[in-house]
């Protein structure tokens, strides 16, 4: 368990990959890294780190805002294609709603075409049609096919990808760049055809790496023809696109593996989470964590998707390693991995587990807040394939963070970049056991590391900080 250096993450669409690894690289004690001193002896020198001035300074977010300000151009037009947006909860589409906010307060006109809502909490119908503003949000007819299958949502991703490529070629005169995102993971393949057909300008938002995540899931073999045929139409998708969004730097370097030709269209731009909406809430006066019983007790919060692609093996070693003390285990979603870990947590017998739903978002401010720990994790393998947005919400919440990750995960140079915590392997459970200990016995030392992810999230990863990334980009692609 150890950060790694620090290292400014900043992406530089210019820049080679290993020129943005190496770029500021400081010399710095590492933080509660064992192999030097056990966790318990470091304490002193972490209350001794200051938080006062961001290592992520050098982004000279400040100068883009004042290019952005000063620049004349034509007005931006774009069309925004993503399958899930409020009402549902899936966090794709949470985020799009929030940088659609972003935008239009930056001038952009926004439409936004999206399908009806999945995973909402009260309703199965939206809307055909909604505007506000400079914001208008069409929302096609939903086919849910078999939709908590594997093949019932690739049927399901197919049809819309196909709604929205009718959407483009009907509305492609009204808007001068196109948003498409991975979800579902075939829908560039409409930006693809309407470029061709009509030679519209569109910007790729890669969420997941596909096929990819699915040869790494086993779901296909790498040498099958699919997986084969899906990688040479990334290529040509990606080739054609004006720009190229990925959520970090690890897919950056295997974007451009898979094909060297683009290095200079890819951009990182992270996601993000609200200090507005999400507050630090003493667990004294949070009515949430009073009502599921954690005020008194040092709690444990995983919220999010339970996913194929998420750790939670390491989570459960864990818990049984602390079964015999007060510490409580909150795992608040869903996701393909649920249903097996609730039963393997009964089948271990550990009574420190407490599973909730996905909870509203006027719910977030305080569940999120209803803990000591926040714990984000990522499968062995999949670092260059998904990117956690739960990291960025945890993080406003004013709470240390303990990331489950392998040794080259971007993960670990930004937990050691924000001094907010600690990262371990994946399996490494006696070093999160150690942490957690350590965290329960040295509240002070909490304190402090949840101040510094509040304060490293309100320097770099706010709406309005990554939006103005999202802006250059989408003002560049239309020119």
């Amino acid at each position: 368990m150890a950060f790694c250096p620090k290292k400014s993450i900043t992406s530089n669409p210019t820049a080679s990959p290993t020129q943005e690894f190496e770029d500021n690289v400081e010399d710095n004690t590492d933080l509660l890294k064992t192999g030097t001193k056990p966790i318990s002896e470091s304490k002193q020198i972490y209350k001794e780190k200051k938080f006062t001035a961001p290592g992520l300074s050098a982004i000279n977010l400040s100068d883009t805002a004042k290019n952005n300000e000063n620049s004349v151009t034509e007005s931006v037009n774009v069309s925004i294609i993503t399958e899930f947006f409020p009402p549902d909860y899936a966090a794709t589409g949470q985020l799009i709603e929030e940088l659609v906010k972003q935008l239009e307060q930056q001038g952009v006109n926004i439409e936004v075409f999206t399908g009806q809502p999945g995973y909402a909490f009260s309703t199965a119908n939206a809307p055909s049609l909604e505007e506000e503003g400079a914001i208008r949000i069409r929302r096609s007819r939903s086919t849910q096919v078999w939709s908590g299958r594997i093949r019932g949502k690739a049927v399901n991703g197919v049809l819309f990808t196909l709604r929205a490529f009718l959407h483009i070629i009907r509305n492609f005169r009204r808007h001068n760049v196109f948003l498409v995102t991975s979800a579902p993971p075939f829908l560039p393949i409409a930006g693809y055809l309407a470029h061709l057909c009509f030679k519209i300008s569109y910007v790729c938002l890669i969420y997941d790496l596909y096929p990819d995540i699915a040869i790494a899931l086993e779901v296909i073999k790498r040498n099958h023809w699919l997986a084969g045929f899906w990688r040479q139409l990334n290529r040509m998708i990606w080739r054609k696109s004006k720009g190229i969004v990925v959520l970090s730097p690890d897919m950056k370097k295997r974007v451009i593996a898979i094909c060297p030709e683009v290095a200079d269209k890819v951009s990182v731009i992270h996601s993000w989470g609200d200090p507005d909406l999400i507050v630090p809430i003493a667990k004294e006066i949070n009515w949430f964590a009073e009502e599921h019983n954690l005020v008194n007790k040092f709690t444990v919060l995983y919220s999010g998707n339970m996913g194929r692609c998420h750790d939670m093996d390491t989570i459960l070693e864990t818990a049984k390693q602390l079964r015999n003390e007060p510490i409580q285990f909150v795992c608040i979603g869903s996701g393909a991995k649920q249903k097996s870990f609730i039963e393997a947590v009964n089948k271990s017998g550990v009574t420190n587990f407490l599973f909730l739903p996905y909870q509203d978002k006027q719910v977030l401010p305080y569940s999120l807040t209803a803990c000591d720990l926040s714990l984000v994790s990522v499968e062995a393998g999949m670092e260059s394939l998904v990117a956690p947005s739960k990291l960025y919400p945890a993080l406003a919440a004013g709470r240390p963070i303990a990331a489950i990750c392998s040794k080259c995960s971007y993960l670990r140079q930004l937990i050691a970049e924000g001094n907010c915590g600690v990262c371990v392997e994946n399996g490494d459970s006696l070093a999160l056991a150690e942490f957690i200990r350590l965290l329960n016995s040295d509240r002070q030392l909490a304190e402090l590391m949840g101040k510094a992810s509040r304060q490293y999230l309100q320097s770099n990863f706010t709406p309005q900080i990554i939006a103005k990334e999202y802006f250059r980009v989408l003002e560049r692609s239309h020119l």
